[in-house]
């Protein structure tokens, strides 16, 4: 059978009748198509159906040109010709017929072909009839049917987007975002909300409609469309701004300057409560239908839900923020030989908070602790348990106990409370004139040191369990571990936030904070800002962040004496290497680069002694001492008190030659106690080594 789909009526002009003509158009006609002759009968109804009056059909197919367009006359004859030629015996088409009054009138014919025995065609016999009324029904049916899917498609998108919008700012975002104004079907957007008796505009997306941030804050008085319509709570659909302009004067400057044609203006309407109010403005639209203006409600309903969600969340947000920042210590006492600096971020998402914290306590004998912990859990509850946790912990350190001591009693404090909530810290007591560190861990992660040549360090500080677990196992065995912090050195604690990323290790973490800290520059609150913005951004951390850096005051000496420190961990030849090139260029820098080779190896042999016959590193010092003779001093500080002692070593003896070739190399040596320790000394003669050399 001849295809018979039906034009699309869209594709010509529609006509445009009253009732009443279109019932005198309503006829059907019939024809006879004599194929031998090339004759075309009409009866009077047909002549109508195409209107046609006396004298004006000459009887044959092309006389219908009269009133058929040339393009749909070619489409009918390739539809006849094809039914011919292919032995159909039917055929359908619709076509238009060009009215002497200038409409266009859609017309249906069907056909049925009458052949000879053998199957030649000689005769078609059909009708013709007026299809406009029944396009014009398909159409707005069609029309209505777009519609509505248009509308489904806008709601869906708009409700899925905003699904995952959790604060204002995200609600915002999402409708003036890249796509949104599409989503919403509108060209652009104002929203506002009612804060205090003002409306306050959050969001503004369109072209033209930065204007309107002039008129940010306004009165909730009727004064302006979008006041009116949430003190009314009624909608309000205009389609001449120009008249809205002459029915609110003072919006009347802003609205002849900007590009749109209509607007809706929305209350949103949460819980019987107006918060707020949407305006969606349009080009190129001349009324709103009753569908339209119910898509318009629609997403006011949504956006009004979405909004009091968000509007709920910041406030519980900002009330769990509050009360763990109350928890926090208000400031930082300042200490003497050093600095620190304190960050404290909170997690990018959800209303979650975390039990993070860090302290700085002020110790007798012009010592500093330093804390930094994280309480189990995401809510105010391990926000409330941080802050018992570190007060408790504040007083035992202030009373003088020792680090191991603070952590017992503060693991024992937590498990007393009632609470399951558990804890991990890292602590330590710092005395900034001597360098000493006496570091405690509960299964926090341990500090990271930045040395002064630039290299950066993980020392292996003993840990314990996490503090309440400890005390519930009965373990409360906190092993201290001796460090020691040269001037210029830097140490850096944290909680896991910062070097934990969600799928990854966090040895990963550890080394990025660690490339992070070399990089970063020397001043504390410089180094924790660019800690800061290099690692807690880079994960996007969902998580709590407290971040503590103390750097000990640089000891350059002076013009006339200079100095510079290094310490040196167990087991680490890149130290020993780096002590070595550090030795040698202090001495050129003095003028002194004759004396490297002997001060090196004589360095070398101190500190391997020390690092070998002690448990712990050493602290290496060189010094210019310029009266009464200019002469270099070497020092080199550990913890073991006891004094090394020079021998006699046989010539098979493989040890035992360290302090015989320091007696050689070195003008004087000697030991000296030193706290807790000792330090091995010896000097070299400056002026005598250069007067020899240039002899």
């Amino acid at each position: 059978m001849a295809a018979t789909d039906r034009p699309n009526p869209t594709d010509r002009p529609e006509p445009v009748t009253g009732p009443g003509e279109r019932l005198a158009l309503n006829g059907m006609g019939s024809f006879e198509w004599d194929l031998d002759a090339g004759t075309l009968a009409l009866d009077d109804a047909g002549m109508a159906v195409f209107d046609l009056g006396p004298g004006e059909f000459d009887g044959t197919p092309e006389g219908l040109g009269l009133r058929i367009p040339a393009e749909d006359g070619l489409r009918l004859a390739d539809t006849v010709i094809a039914v011919l030629e292919g032995g159909e015996e039917v055929y359908g088409a619709y076509f238009t017929v060009n009215r002497r009054d200038g409409r266009a009138q859609w017309t249906h014919t069907q056909g049925r072909v009458v052949r000879e025995p053998d199957g030649r065609p000689y005769r078609i016999l059909g009708i013709v009839r007026d299809a406009t009324a029944e396009l014009e029904h398909a159409t707005i049916l069609r029309r209505l049917e777009t519609a509505r899917a248009q509308q489904t498609t806008i709601v869906q998108r708009t409700t899925e987007a905003l699904s995952r919008a959790v604060t204002v700012d995200d609600v915002t975002a999402t409708l003036t975002g890249a796509g949104a104004l599409e989503r919403l079907g509108a060209d652009g957007l104002a929203l506002g909300l009612v804060e205090n008796g003002a409306m306050r505009i959050i969001a503004l997306s369109g072209e033209s409609l930065e204007i309107l941030s002039e008129r940010k804050f306004t009165r909730l008085d009727g004064s302006l469309p979008l006041s009116a319509a949430v003190i009314t709570r009624q909608a309000r659909f205009v389609t001449s701004l120009t008249e809205l302009a002459q029915e609110f004067p003072l919006l009347s400057d802003y609205l002849s300057r900007i590009r749109f044609d209509a607007a809706a203006y929305l209350p949103l309407i949460a819980q019987a409560k107006a918060i707020g109010g949407l305006v969606l403005f349009y080009r190129r639209r001349s009324e709103f239908s009753p569908e339209e203006k119910n898509l318009c409600l629609g997403l006011a309903g949504i956006v009004a839900q979405s909004l009091q969600r968000a509007l709920l969340f910041d406030q519980e947000r900002e009330f769990a923020t509050g009360l763990q920042a109350a928890m926090l210590p208000r400031r930082i006492p300042e200490i003497t030989g050093g600095e620190i600096a304190v960050r404290y971020h909170s997690a990018w998402s959800g209303r979650e908070v975390g039990g993070d914290w860090y302290d700085v306590i002020s110790l007798p004998r012009d010592r500093v602790g330093i804390v930094v912990g994280d309480v189990q859990g995401h809510d105010t509850h391990a926000a409330a348990i941080m802050g018992q946790l570190r007060i408790a912990l504040r007083a035992y350190a202030g009373e003088g106990h020792p680090p191991s001591t603070v952590l017992a009693r503060a693991s024992r404090f937590l498990a007393e409370l009632d609470t399951e909530r558990f804890a991990t810290c890292m602590y330590a007591q710092v005395d900034l004139e001597t360098g000493g560190v006496r570091a405690v861990r509960a299964g926090h992660l341990g500090p990271l040191i930045r040395h002064t040549d630039g290299r950066t360090g993980w020392p292996n500080v003993r840990g314990g369990l996490p503090l309440g677990l400890a005390s519930i196992f009965e373990q409360e065995d906190f092993p201290e571990t001796r460090l020691d912090l040269v001037p210029g050195e830097t140490l850096v604690l944290c909680t896991d936030g910062l070097v934990e990323e969600p799928g990854t290790a966090i040895t990963q973490g550890m080394e990025a904070l660690a490339h992070a800290v070399r990089s970063g520059p020397q001043e504390a609150g410089a180094l924790a800002d660019h800690l800061s913005d290099r690692l807690w951004e880079r994960w996007g951390s969902g998580d709590d962040v407290a971040l503590l850096v103390l750097r000990r005051a640089p000891d350059p000496g002076t013009h006339r004496a200079p100095r510079i420190h290094q310490y040196i961990h167990q087991a680490d030849p890149e130290g020993l290497s780096e002590a070595r090139y550090a030795l040698r260029q202090a001495l050129r820098d003095w003028g002194v680069p004759e004396l490297a080779d002997d001060v090196e190896l004589a360095a070398g042999e101190l500190l391997v002694n020390a690092l070998l016959h002690t448990d712990g590193g050493a602290v290496l010092t060189m010094e210019v001492l310029p009266e009464p003779v200019r002469r270099i001093r070497l020092w080199v500080k550990d913890r073991s008190s006891v004094w090394p002692r020079r021998r006699t070593p046989g010539e098979s003896a493989t040890t035992g030659r360290g302090l015989l070739l320091v007696d050689a190399l070195a003008t004087h040596w000697g030991v000296e106690s030193r706290g807790d320790g000792k330090a091995v000394w010896c000097e070299f003669d400056a002026a005598g080594s250069a007067a020899r050399h240039s002899g």
